[in-house]
């Protein structure tokens, strides 16, 4: 590839973060997805994003599957080659709007027919009812970070809210209304309920927040120093507190926001309104969780059934 494309991946990249405002994990994905195309290009002897076309990009993909690459991983990489071409084709346009020389001279997007192997869906794990009201119930504790830590994981089983979403919450993404307003993926805004127990230990951190916070600071929750809370702070806690709290499975903040999804879809069987609160933009997305809500139904059936249940 020559210098002047490989300008153009690090003007999307600067794009990605100042403009979209992705996470940096997904920047650092698109980037890692975006190398592998290049030293693709290099050995294709592609030196410009004007000479890329979608054979090219169906050969990357099947070399990647070939390679041994997970048909997830083969997905998020298409994902990335369009984003980054849906950029180029931007920035073609704009340069003709302002009859400037400076453009790609992208017109098409080579990715975007182009579909990876079908992925198998595993089906989340998940804590049942009696084993998160286990992980909940922390020891009472004049400690901050036990008052904080209390307050995240019952807000992310109360919400079913995503790591990243959470640790950028600001203090007044809290509402009067006992909601939330949230920012996720793709910078989609939603508000989202929040349960009676989630408030009250929301209301207790907010109290030993402000002897950690510094003034100006805007974080919902900080670490020692004060400042934000990072991701790593937040698996960490969590995977702390559960060996604390005996729990022999490895629990990782998404295992809330599975549970969430399951406990609200098997008690109410709204696949919509679950579908809303989880911020999910495709509805298939939200129905790997029917599977696991028939898998329940069926439990239920052979354990109550006359003729269902089994020999002891």
């Amino acid at each position: 590839m020559t210098p002047d494309a490989l300008e153009w991946l690090q003007r999307f990249r600067r794009y990605v973060t100042t403009e979209r405002r992705l996470s940096s994990h997904t920047d650092s994905n698109y980037a890692r997805d975006l190398e592998a195309l290049i030293a693709f290009c290099d050995e294709q002897k592609v030196d410009s994003w004007e000479r890329l076309d979608s054979q090219h990009v169906r050969v990357f993909a099947a070399r990647s599957h070939a390679k041994g690459l997970a048909p997830r991983s083969i997905q998020r990489r298409l994902s990335a080659v369009r984003s980054f071409f849906e950029f180029l084709i931007r920035e073609t346009l704009n340069a003709k709007d302002r009859g400037s020389g400076e453009s790609p001279q992208v017109t098409k997007n080579v990715a975007h027919e182009i579909r990876a192997p079908k992925a198998r869906r595993n089906i989340p794990v998940t804590l049942d009812a009696d084993q998160m009201a286990r992980l909940l119930e922390l020891p009472e504790s004049d400690d901050a970070l036990t008052a904080r830590d209390r307050a995240i994981m019952e807000l992310l089983y109360s919400s079913g809210l995503r790591l990243a979403e959470l640790v950028g919450l600001n203090l007044n993404d809290l509402l009067p209304d006992n909601t939330v307003h949230v920012l996720g993926k793709g910078r989609k805004a939603r508000i989202v309920p929040v349960g009676r127990k989630a408030v009250e230990a929301l209301d207790a951190w907010k109290l030993e927040r402000a002897a950690l916070a510094p003034e100006g600071e805007l974080a919902l929750f900080v670490g020692k120093t004060g400042r934000r809370l990072g991701p790593w702070g937040v698996q960490a806690r969590v995977a702390l507190w559960a060996r604390r709290q005996g729990l022999s499975q490895h629990v990782h903040p998404h295992l809330f926001r599975h549970s969430f999804a399951t406990h609200l879809l098997e008690s109410s069987g709204e696949l919509r309104g679950v579908q809303e609160l989880l911020g999910h933009a495709d509805i298939a997305t939200t129905q790997i969780y029917t599977h696991l809500d028939f898998q329940h139904l069926a439990r239920t059936y052979e354990a109550a059934h006359p003729r269902a249940k089994r020999k002891r």
